[in-house]
């Protein structure tokens, strides 16, 4: 398979799954468009290694995906610089555990602007080229979380099981446009984000660092092994692919066997 001449988008991609994400379509020729926070030595580092080590173009934009007229911004960068968006690959998210009558109003509201919202901003921009063109593929990161919850989540397991419910609708809108749009939700993935919260489920549970890892988050997955962020990176590169066309308006669980149980 080959992406070249293509564009792949991938939000939340300085770092963990979206930067796999990302390396993963430049190995297949796709040009790509980095996003999200970081040290800016990092982030320059990551993206000239892509061009330096796959011969591709990489630009890296700032873009804060809880505005959507930065989120229009970014998707227009994106299509001026390369002409298309061809790959877009919504990716970034955030995480905070808390009891729900403990739950900050304001955090709910960022981790629902940031895990679903900015989906929606991304799509409505990218679909009109995608849609012209006659091709496209829109991948969305969920999360074991978009099929089962846990305790102390509840913005995150809302944003993603709504973020699926998106994602069908946005599939049947563009399916007889060359478009599919598709969610992998992972299971526990060894990510700077799984890492943050580690504390706090410490706190609200009273555990252990261990205690966490074993009992929380390696528990559900039968496997007892954490997904790699260069797996969920190769079936990203599969859902792009001719191979994946009649793949659309589903959610692809990676989880060890969590969601099996």
């Amino acid at each position: 398979m080959t992406l070249k001449n293509r564009t792949a988008v991938v939000t939340g991609s300085t770092s963990g799954i979206g930067l796999a994400v990302a390396r993963a379509y430049a190995g297949q020729g796709a040009n790509v468009v980095l996003n999200g926070f970081g040290k800016p030595e990092d982030i320059e580092s990551a993206r000239s290694g892509i061009e330096s080590e796959f011969g591709v173009k990489a630009i890296h934009s700032p873009a804060d995906m809880t505005k959507p007229e930065e989120i229009a911004g970014f998707v227009a960068l994106a299509e001026e610089t390369f002409g298309s968006v061809d790959i877009l690959v919504n990716n970034a998210g955030m995480q905070f555990v808390s009891p729900i009558e403990d739950f900050p109003p304001e955090k709910w509201e960022l981790i629902l602007a940031l895990n679903l919202s900015s989906a929606f901003y991304t799509m409505r921009a990218a679909i009109p080229g995608m849609k012209q063109r006659g091709w496209g593929r829109i991948i969305n990161t969920a999360s074991a979380h978009s099929l089962v919850a846990s305790p102390f989540k509840s913005a995150y397991v809302a944003a993603k099981h709504g973020l699926v419910g998106l994602s069908k609708a946005a599939a049947l809108e563009v399916a007889t446009h060359g478009i599919t749009v598709n969610c992998i939700s992972p299971g526990y993935v060894w990510t700077p984000l799984v890492e943050s919260q580690i504390p706090d489920t410490m706190k609200a549970r009273g555990m252990t660092e261990e205690q966490v890892i074993s009992e929380v988050l390696l528990k559900a997955q039968p496997t007892k092994e954490f997904v790699t962020v260069d797996q969920v990176a190769a079936l990203a590169v599969f859902l792009a692919s001719d191979a994946a066309s009649q793949i659309t308006g589903a959610n692809m669980a990676m989880d060890g066997g969590w969601t099996a149980q």
